[in-house]
């Protein structure tokens, strides 16, 4: 029996949610084809991908291996089926700025499809916060950069958003909260809160504290996401952040789940930025209809 992309699909599937009833959800498809799924994948690679538990499913030692590898094969399969580009001679340097989120959880798969297609374009790429970022494609240091464009507000500044990432409750397995129905900013005010500041993730929370009477109990802030994994998967805390920075495990091992809020909690957005009417050279042209391509945008002749 060959190994098949669905059966990877539906196993990274069930590792990311934990629970075969969330991963056929999210799939779109049945619980007993997503077991079934599962089993004979087991049988492919003859070992045993999950720990099955009251609480879900858990990754063994062989699965967390197994993960990486299947993350890697579905990324080079999207990148053969979906990315329709065409290397050219595109030549020249282009200057890219990032933030702290988007460098570590977004941008360098990305830059190594690019260099890839553009082998003759050098890309300097520099990691800086976001109102560095403004400042310095206003002054040209910049050619365009790749951030949270939720966070720009410079009318000097077009923004291009590429994805935008739903925000979900982050809580240790087992929690109290994973068996209540209607999780809202009410019930999370009641838990110690780990409260990440990097990328003014601190300030874009206050767009939906503020919009009620409820305010978190924080117990610590941090400017490390790892920090804050960490925090949870050992049950001090709860934590509000995006799908794109969620990984189900902690660093020790342990597991991050993942519910829906109730409450309107505005998504991350991540796209791409550059200084409003300016002529786009060759370079800054490939960069951006990567991207445009592989987010399904449409296209420009800016």
């Amino acid at each position: 029996m060959g190994l098949s992309l669905r059966q990877l699909r539906y196993f990274v599937a069930t590792a990311e949610y934990g629970q075969i009833s969330h991963a056929a959800v999210n799939l779109s498809i049945s619980q007993s084809a997503v077991t079934a799924a599962i089993k004979d994948l087991e049988l492919t690679v003859g070992v045993s991908l999950f720990n099955r538990t009251p609480q879900g499913m858990e990754l063994t030692t062989a699965g967390r291996q197994f993960l990486s590898h299947a993350y890697e094969i579905l990324a080079k399969v999207d990148e053969a089926t979906h990315l329709n580009l065409v290397s050219s001679d595109i030549e020249g340097e282009l200057v890219v700025a990032a933030t702290y989120t988007v460098i570590g959880y977004f941008l360098p798969l990305h830059i190594e499809r690019i260099r890839r297609l553009y082998p003759k374009l050098k890309i300097q790429l520099y990691e800086v916060n976001r109102e560095s970022i403004e400042e310095g494609l206003l002054t040209n240091r910049y050619d365009i950069s790749v951030l949270l464009t939720s966070n720009i507000l410079n009318p000097m500044l077009t923004t291009e958003t590429l994805l935008s990432s739903v925000r979900r409750l982050w809580l240790p397995a087992g929690h109290d909260l994973q068996r209540r129905d209607g999780i809202g900013l009410r019930e999370i005010a009641e838990e110690p809160y780990i409260m990440l500041t990097v990328d003014e993730a601190a300030h874009s929370s206050l767009r939906y504290w503020s919009r009620g009477p409820y305010q978190p109990k924080v117990l610590l802030r941090t400017s490390s996401i790892e920090a804050v994994r960490s925090m949870v998967a050992n049950g001090l805390g709860v934590a509000i952040l995006s799908d794109m920075v969620h990984r189900p495990w902690s660093l020790e091992g342990r597991r991050i789940e993942t519910v829906n809020i109730q409450d309107p909690v505005p998504p991350m957005d991540v796209g791409l930025a550059w200084r409003a009417n300016v002529e786009f050279s060759q370079p800054m042209l490939a960069f951006r209809r990567y991207f445009q391509q592989a987010y399904s945008l449409p296209g420009t002749n800016s």
